[in-house]
């Protein structure tokens, strides 16, 4: 069993039912996540021990985000308490040419309020394997920019692996300012985890040959940016998944890994039809976690792309796989036929 802590901000999801449009809802589904708490809920069904650094209003719509986490065993002792407001997001599921929309509504959250003094980031780190964060949290503001920084830090004295998922997010600052920022944390990240568009908005890479609005994917043009961004910031490693768009609901889903100066490549699967991709990228980033820490690299990355693959059947934030199951589906078990 392997100690992961992640870092970041849970949110309230309101969704709509089915595929309904946001003008035309009576009602929302209610549900809980963000992108790290997502992969740390992921960890702990794998059977690791999983924390989650973050801070939450203390009254009753905070304390039901901590529950929601200790439900599947993660640990929320690094949970601050305080502030005015959890941040919430709408979602509107798309359906064939339609996409998913998401609309946020998270400004001035406890998270994005908090101070580095909110955290004991020593005590947390001790005994620790691995940190996670994405590029979501720096982007709410300075201070979960500093808060950022100093868990980096901390994590690094502690003798740490650190993995990064670029995740850039358009609604929550320009390229321009991400580009600043992440370069600035590049230093004390072990592995990195992008797709196209993260790794030239946050890092001003870019895969040649590739065009996500077409579906094109050019394996050779992402090798080379991995060798590149390898080379310029010292990785132990670069992932990311390949997602080729057919449409909202049907997506063709594989990943590439570079570690060690070696490509691995993974299965290949036809999700159609997609349920829910928001949570994909996640459940991708915690497999591929999982997989570093307990199997070899290309046990690693057909692990992570088995277990994102699944979660895109599944409605919600987080991923309700075992590790049995995923193991199933990445053994070739995809019939989908009825367990009695």
């Amino acid at each position: 069993m392997a100690k992961v802590v992640t870092l970041g901000e849970i949110m309230l999801r309101l969704s709509t039912p089915g595929q309904e449009r946001i003008v035309q809802a009576d009602e929302f589904d209610v549900n809980y996540g963000g992108g790290e708490a997502n992969v740390a809920v992921s960890l702990s069904n794998y059977g690791d021990e999983a924390w989650f650094i973050s801070k939450v209003p203390e009254h009753e719509v905070g304390q039901a985000a901590i529950n929601e986490l200790r439900k599947f065993g993660v640990h929320t002792e690094a949970v601050a308490r305080g502030g005015k407001r959890l941040g919430i997001y709408f979602l509107e599921t798309g359906a064939s040419m339609r996409p998913s929309k998401v609309i946020y509504d998270r400004a001035n959250s406890s998270i994005s309020e908090a101070r580095v003094s909110d955290f004991h980031f020593d005590r947390v780190f001790k005994g620790a394997d691995w940190f996670h964060f994405t590029g979501i949290t720096p982007a709410l503001g300075k201070n979960a920019q500093a808060i950022t920084l100093a868990a980096l830090k901390s994590a690094k004295k502690h003798g740490v692996t650190v993995s990064c998922d670029l995740n850039f997010r358009a609604k929550l600052w320009t390229s321009e300012e991400a580009q600043v920022v992440m370069n600035s944390y590049m230093p004390y990240v072990d592995y990195v985890i992008g797709n196209e568009e993260d790794a030239e908005k946050c890092l001003g890479f870019k895969p040649e040959g590739t065009d996500v609005n077409t579906g094109k994917l050019s394996i050779d043009g992402y090798k080379k940016m991995f060798q590149d961004m390898v080379k310029k910031y010292n990785f132990k490693g670069a992932a990311c998944s390949l997602r080729e768009s057919h449409s909202a609901t049907h997506n063709g889903w594989s990943a590439l890994l570079y570690t060690d100066g070696k490509f691995f490549q993974s299965k290949h699967y036809e999700i159609n039809p997609i349920i829910d991709r928001v949570g994909g990228g996640d459940s991708f980033a915690a497999g591929l976690i999982y997989g570093l820490l307990h199997l070899d690299p290309q046990q690693a990355i057909d692990f992570a792309v088995a277990a994102s693959a699944l979660k895109h059947t599944i409605p919600g934030d987080l991923n309700h796989e075992s590790l049995k199951e995923v193991m199933d589906l990445m053994g070739g078990d995809a019939s989908g036929r009825v367990k009695r």
